[in-house]
């Protein structure tokens, strides 16, 4: 089956535009995008610490810990004893992250719910079944590729 060419392209700038859908609700509040995303990953992952947090992140652990203190003086963030290891600290997103998580979740799914509210129904629902089938393709693993034969004789 032949796709068209510009469809990555395509997807690329509707993934463009959705980002910016979701950031206009993020906007509203004060907390900068990367704690925003520090709080979502810590609040998936309860068991994280700061060693933990920087590479999720990409970030040396100095870096991974001031984002924590700035979080942290600002009631958003916990340090806790790992009870199985009391020489550990685990993150833990307080409630008042949690409540700023959802209320967030719930603000980004109005933005997208008014743009897929000026489509019609039924592309709405062929939109539906493209994101789930994406989702698949982009989860299911890649075979690992044999070598070429003909390759290795030369």
């Amino acid at each position: 089956m032949e796709r068209p060419a510009d469809l990555a392209a395509a997807i690329d700038a509707a993934a463009g535009t959705l980002i910016a859908v979701l950031d206009s609700a993020a906007a509203r509040h004060q907390v900068p995008p990367t704690q925003l995303r520090v709080l979502t990953l810590i609040s998936s992952r309860p068991e994280t610490n700061v060693n933990g947090l920087a590479e999720l992140l990409d970030v040396v652990p100095s870096s991974a810990s001031r984002l924590c203190d700035r979080l942290e003086a600002t009631g958003l963030l916990r340090r806790v004893p790992d009870p199985r290891d009391r020489r550990e600290v685990r993150l833990v997103a307080t409630a008042a992250a949690l409540t700023l998580l959802r209320q967030l979740a719930e603000q980004r799914q109005r933005a997208v719910q008014s743009v897929l509210d000026r489509m019609p129904a039924r592309t709405q629902h062929d939109l539906l079944l493209a994101l789930v089938a994406f989702g698949r393709a982009a989860t299911q693993s890649v075979p690992e590729q044999q070598p070429d034969p003909a390759a290795q004789t030369a």
